[in-house]
């Protein structure tokens, strides 16, 4: 991986990144109220589990096969898996965010003009797996590379989360994103040699959570 495709990496796995992320915290605030999650453990259980049963084993299959989709200028690929990614959302507030994230992605893009955004800007509803993953390409960043930062940019965003809502001290956040990273690996290998018959975001857990937080009497996340 060259010097440059690295920054660029980081650049977009950065919290720094004008995509509104941390607005969001994928259920884990419902988890909270209701005491599924009220300590250390508990938060990194939620992030670890959501991140195996459902990100690592969806959405980072699917994030590579609209990477792939992008690098062989295969557009009516890249938007099949961006329609079949959307409607794997299971609830109004998870499809909400990935297109309002996906859609600032783009507009990041087109205000930087670093790449012809052009395939971007024909796709209906970009959501942000498929805006990152055409970031990733079309700024230098490797497959590989580019799904384990991917992954990364979410476990962050969940323990910073967790940090406000249980809430945990930073060594605790620091605990958490250590063990995430050890996962990390295996799991971007497992979705890169994932077959279709393999996807699958069975976690009940969390879509009851998300379709909870939608109507939460108070709120610190956006639904």
């Amino acid at each position: 991986m060259s010097g440059a495709g690295l920054a660029q990496l980081l650049r977009l796995a950065s919290p720094m990144l004008p995509v509104g992320a941390y607005s969001y915290s994928q259920g884990l605030e419902w988890a909270v109220e209701s005491g599924d999650v009220r300590d250390e453990a508990g938060a990194l259980r939620w992030i670890s589990d959501v991140l195996a049963f459902n990100i690592g084993s969806l959405e980072a299959p699917m994030w590579c096969r609209m990477y792939r989709a992008w690098s062989a200028r295969d557009e009516a690929a890249a938007a099949g898996w961006n329609a079949r990614f959307l409607a794997a959302r299971e609830t109004a507030e998870l499809r909400a965010e990935t297109l309002q994230m996906g859609d600032a992605l783009r507009l990041v893009l087109k205000a930087t003009a670093e790449v012809d955004a052009g395939a971007l800007e024909r796709m209906p509803e970009p959501s942000f797996p498929a805006a990152f993953s055409f970031a990733a390409h079309g700024l230098g960043v490797p497959l590989r590379e580019g799904l384990v930062g991917y992954l990364w940019a979410w476990g962050e965003n969940q323990a910073a989360s967790a940090m406000k809502l249980v809430p945990l001290g930073q060594s605790s956040g620091q605990r958490i994103l250590s063990r995430l990273a050890v996962m990390l690996p295996a799991l971007a290998e497992r979705a890169l040699e994932a077959d279709d018959e393999a996807l699958s975001n069975f976690a009940p857990g969390l879509a009851i959570a998300s379709s909870r937080h939608e109507t939460q009497y108070t709120r610190l996340f956006r639904s």
